[in-house]
């Protein structure tokens, strides 16, 4: 998914990629129950660059709105193929309640001296 961060409120839209309806199964999920994790993660043939992160918090659909517009406006600062196609669909707002994540750690920096 293409996602936009601020502060701790992680953002991502239904966009104009072809869809049988807006009403889409995730958007119900989140409306009937809130609880949501969104887990970024990083994959490299080189594995001493993996990581991943993860943001468990509660999620709300916004239909429409200045926060749903302000979503849409950094969506496109951030992605380009939105910059003439803006996400017209639901925004979707995970309040971030805890963040967690992992990366690789070298076994010698992480040795007692």
């Amino acid at each position: 998914m293409t996602f936009v961060v601020l502060n701790d409120v992680v953002y991502f839209a239904v966009d104009h990629k072809p869809k049988s309806t807006w009403n889409l199964r995730r958007l119900r999920n989140i409306r009937e129950n809130p609880s949501v994790a969104v887990l970024v993660d990083h994959y490299d043939d080189d594995w001493s660059k993996l990581w991943w992160a993860r943001a468990d918090g509660r999620g709300e659909v916004l239909d429409k709105g200045q926060e749903r517009l302000r979503a849409v406006e950094l969506l496109c600062g951030r992605y380009a193929q939105y910059r003439d196609s803006p996400p017209q669909g639901p925004v979707v707002a995970v309040r971030v309640e805890q963040w967690s994540g992992w990366a690789f750690t070298s076994p010698a920096a992480t040795a007692p001296t």
